[in-house]
């Protein structure tokens, strides 16, 4: 059980949780706004320009409305939105003007930057009508793609999803201009719809200005369609037969010794996609080749459990938003992780054949795959792996469902995992506030799991911009080790959540943050073997774009077995407490060279840590751009480190238009 003064804090932070909302004062609620699409052109250029008759007949969206920095005020530029469709296509096409076109802050031009950092429009669509799920699409100027996943009522969005669109872009003596196309081909949506939500967003970087068309307030996001326009007036879509098909072959070769003969092999494989009507897809994938799957970032563990790396093959990135499960999971608990599938112990296992159906059923959401795997002599057998996952819709933003899988990647028996959950969401609490609850429960059984083999938890949210504050409770029993599930700790209870109170002050202070976020973690019995509050006495972004910050963290942790934290360097087991302190500070990226640096400092288990972390770019040009970044872990503990947890880097990229 819980010491007293740990249920003192506990109920402290819980009575901090539930009164900071009653400090926030409701708004009035808009109406939703709509837009008619026009019809499109067969011979209509894809250049960025909207110059072509039928742009000029279409419905527009003549202005957005500021979100940041003044909420509901008039843009500082105008914004105009047409959309024009056929049976085939959806194009978007967007007009940003600019008063200083030289003031454009664009750089980037791969695939899914991080455009938060440059000018750049985006747009969601809601092709269900759920108000719950969703896709993102959004360009910076010189063209550089960003997509996404959007589900859970808007709280994630998955941006390793990639779909087939295109975008152009345009520069005038009036700002830009884009122009995008979205075959109904790459999305999913609701037969017999004419109308889905839609929003537009414009983000100014030099200004550090958001303007939205639809919900323009800084509570809600972007990516919360139930709070989105209309896109009206949608023609009778047609997905063809709805057929794709991909081979590929992949071989290889060599002489492996002084005059031996070349040998070689090749690797046919095929990945077909069908559709099943506009809100089902399967999939079959047959000697999968993941040879262009992205390689994972390099990082560095000092903690005592393996580190979460995300997926990123694409067979089991289409509809992986479907097979998302609780809220305020995290990566503590995942009953589903693709990369169980066709990766054991960090080695790829070759996956025969899998399948996969997903998509919308009425109100409900189902998602089913499996997969049999090939054996690797001397780490696993042949084995058959399946899951499927059930979500319905409730109320107008909530939704309950289930989940359960079958089958072990090392091929021991009996494994299934089994979970229901129920989330209760709104964005309308006390008028225009978000809040959620959510609570799950998960079971789960193979041949060598011992009787605890249950894990649950709750939520409760409430995020908003000027007080956002949550709770989280996690009970995973010392059993519970789902086989196609992520769990890096057991025998636990988990304690966390926060408070964070950000200011508006009016001043050259844009916003300040001040955050209390504590975590508690228990063993099953009561007693901690974690512990850590990170509180932030100074966090301002300034007017100019500037930011910096001072964190201040208390931690300890109990160990009752020795922790090597790199190779021959092992902490005994022990009562553990220390303080850390970190300062931060970034230059706007809005400036051609821009800077960030970051220093941590204090103990760290029985020695001290402190950490730089020192970066800089330089982008002359939206062609060229310098990066350079150094990370240097120094004193005791880290003298001991192995030296790849040291690591300087200096890059250069020279990027040109395809």
């Amino acid at each position: 059980m819980l010491s007293i003064s740990a249920r003192r804090v506990l109920l402290a932070f819980a009575l901090t949780l539930v009164a900071a909302p009653v400090l926030a004062q409701p708004q009035p609620q808009s109406g939703t706004p709509e837009l008619r699409a026009g019809a499109l052109p067969a011979d209509i250029r894809i250049d960025g320009r909207l110059d072509e008759s039928a742009w000029r007949q279409a419905d527009v969206i003549q202005n957005l409305t500021m979100t940041e920095p003044r909420e509901g005020a008039a843009p500082s530029m105008p914004t105009r939105v047409r959309v024009l469709a056929d049976r085939k296509s959806i194009v978007i096409g967007i007009e940003c003007l600019d008063p200083d076109p030289a003031g454009i802050v664009s750089f980037s031009k791969k695939r899914d930057p991080d455009l938060d950092n440059e000018d750049h429009v985006g747009f969601v669509l809601d092709t269900f009508l759920d108000g719950r799920s969703g896709y993102v699409f959004a360009v910076n100027p010189e063209g550089a793609r960003f997509d996404g996943l959007i589900s859970a009522g808007g709280e994630r969005m998955n941006s390793n999803w990639d779909a087939i669109w295109e975008a152009a872009t345009a520069r005038t003596d009036e700002g830009w201009s884009v122009e995008f196309r979205i075959p109904v081909m790459s999305l999913a949506f609701k037969q017999g719809l004419t109308a889905w939500h839609f929003n537009v967003q414009r983000h100014v970087r030099r200004l550090q200005e958001t303007d939205r068309w639809a919900g323009a307030r800084r509570d809600w996001e972007i990516t919360q369609t139930s709070r989105a326009g209309l896109l009206t007036n949608l023609p009778e879509f047609d997905l063809g037969v709805g057929l794709a098909v991909r081979p590929s072959l992949v071989g290889g070769g060599g002489v492996p010794e002084l005059d031996a003969s070349v040998e070689g092999d090749l690797e046919p494989s095929l990945d077909v996609t069908q559709r099943l009507g506009s809100n089902l897809l399967s999939s079959l994938t047959l000697n999968t080749d993941f040879a262009e799957t992205e390689v994972d970032t390099r990082r560095t563990n000092l903690t005592r459990f393996p580190l979460f790396f995300p997926e990123k093959r694409t067979f089991f990135l289409e509809g992986a938003d479907l097979f998302e499960f609780g809220l305020g999971l995290g990566n503590d608990v995942m009953p589903f992780f693709s990369r169980r599938v066709g990766l054991v112990s960090g080695r790829e296992v070759p996956i025969i054949a899998g399948g996969k159906l997903n998509g919308r059923i009425g109100d409900g959401n189902v998602g089913a795959l499996v997969a049999r795997t090939h054996d690797v002599e001397g780490l696993v057998p042949d084995t058959t792996q399946a899951v499927f996952r059930v979500k319905e819709n409730i109320w107008s933003e909530s939704w309950i469902g289930a989940i359960a899988t079958f089958g072990d990647p090392r091929g021991r028996d009996g494994a299934w995992t089994a979970g229901v959950e129920f989330t209760y969401a709104t964005s309308k609490f006390r008028g225009d506030k978000n809040f959620l609850v959510g609570v799950w429960g998960l079971a789960t059984d193979r041949e060598d799991l011992g009787s605890d083999k249950q894990a649950w938890g709750a939520k409760l949210d409430y995020p908003n911009d000027r007080w956002d504050t949550a709770f989280i409770y996690k009970r995973i029993g010392k059993d519970f080790d789902p086989s196609l599930g992520f769990v890096p700790r057991r025998a636990i209870h988990s304690y966390s959540g926060g408070v964070n109170f950000a200011p508006r002050p009016n001043t050259w202070i844009r916003q300040m943050r001040y955050e209390f976020r504590p975590r508690l973690v228990t063993d099953l019995q009561g007693r901690w073997e974690s512990y850590g509050v990170s509180l932030t006495p100074l966090n301002w972004r300034l007017e100019s774009g500037d930011d910096v910050e001072v964190g201040i963290t208390p931690a300890g942790e109990r160990l009752v077995e020795p922790f090597e934290v790199s190779d021959g360097i092992v902490i005994a087991p022990g009562t553990y407490d220390w303080w850390r302190c970190e300062f931060q500070a970034s230059t706007a990226s809005k400036r051609q060279l821009s800077a960030e640096a970051s220093w941590s400092t204090g103990g760290f288990y029985d020695g001290d840590l402190d950490q730089i972390e020192l970066g800089a770019r330089w982008s002359p040009s939206a062609f060229f751009t310098l990066e350079l970044s150094a990370h240097e872990p120094r004193r005791p503990l880290a003298a001991r480190l192995e030296p790849a947890a040291r690591e300087a880097a200096v890059r250069l990229a020279v990027l040109t238009q395809d």
